[in-house]
């Protein structure tokens, strides 16, 4: 079984521009190595007996996959050695990330659709960083080691379970600071129980709607909370104000900031409020079944 855990992290002022100064380096990396891949598919997409009359000859070189990126990296660092303080295995997360976003673009969904070309990061685009390992005492106290960044506080208002091991650990930049995740695993919980089988008594239906958020099959209702227009009084003021900034200057980006920590505020009420829906809902029955929104008319379940 995995699951994840999220922290809120309290770093002091050299952590912060050690984190920004990774996510930076980690954003030209990403975009060059996404160019570099799409440089070689545009000069060999097609075939030799498929070519256009005209067309430059490509140069010679080997399709930049995973590990010839990887296996370059060591040249990065030699011409640019401010890459030597980033922690080796989060500069190769970053090209394993360049790979999946590739892989996405040829690859068909479970639904045969293709999905949309991956596209350059602008700046601030580049928000997160895995340690793909990390040590299991890696918590110490109200403090996580994290790999040439250090002790850094965090808030864990909660305990990790007993038995599951720590896989990786995720630095994110958020509107109102920094998270980690740390991604857990125990081998020894089943993901699923497939011993339960569906019957009336252990069955609940439920129906997504527009005028209330689910209707269950016992008859009752759960009422759509409308966070986002309880607060959007209070997000006009902040986004008239502002557009009353010069773009760029230190008053423009605080406003920016309470923007989004308002926006933030926002996402964690609806997350928390589906969170605990889903665990009401749960507490009622051991097999939750909804109506597909595609055989609506027929009135069929899906589980």
């Amino acid at each position: 079984m995995r699951t994840a855990y999220q922290y809120k992290l309290k770093p002091n002022k050299e952590q912060i521009a050690t984190i920004e100064l990774w996510l930076n380096l980690l954003l030209r990396q990403y975009n060059y190595r996404l160019g570099e891949r799409f440089s070689w598919w545009e000069e060999n997409r097609c075939l030799v007996n498929a070519c256009p009359l005209i067309m430059p000859i490509p140069q010679l070189r080997d399709n930049p996959d995973y590990y010839s990126q990887k296996k370059d990296l060591v040249n990065t660092k030699d011409k640019f050695p401010e890459y030597k303080l980033i922690h080796s295995q989060v500069l190769q997360d970053c090209i394993k990330r360049v790979k999946l976003a590739f892989d996405r673009w040829f690859k068909a969904d479970k639904n045969g659709q293709r999905l949309g070309k991956p596209r350059f990061k602008g700046k601030g685009r580049y928000r997160s960083f895995t340690y793909p390992q990390i040590k299991q005492d890696c918590l110490e106290g109200n403090k996580i080691n994290l790999p040439k960044i250090g002790l850094v506080k965090l808030i864990q208002h909660r305990r990790l379970p007993s038995g599951f091991k720590i896989k990786t650990a995720t630095i994110t930049r958020k509107a109102d600071g920094y998270y980690v995740t740390l991604s857990l695993e125990d081998k020894s919980v089943p993901r699923f129980n497939y011993d339960v089988k569906p019957t009336t008594e252990n069955t609940l239906g439920i129906d997504m709607g527009l005028k209330d958020f689910l209707v269950t099959s016992d008859g009752e209702s759960v009422p759509i909370p409308q966070y986002y227009r309880s607060s959007q009084k209070r997000l006009k003021t902040l986004q008239k104000g502002l557009s009353r900034k010069k773009k760029g200057s230190n008053r423009w980006l605080k406003s920016v900031k309470a923007v989004g920590k308002q926006h933030k505020k926002v996402a964690d009420k609806r997350k928390d409020f589906h969170f605990k829906t889903a665990n009401e809902l749960l507490s009622k029955a051991d097999i939750i079944a909804h109506v597909d929104a595609e055989r609506r008319a027929g009135g069929k379940l899906k589980y």
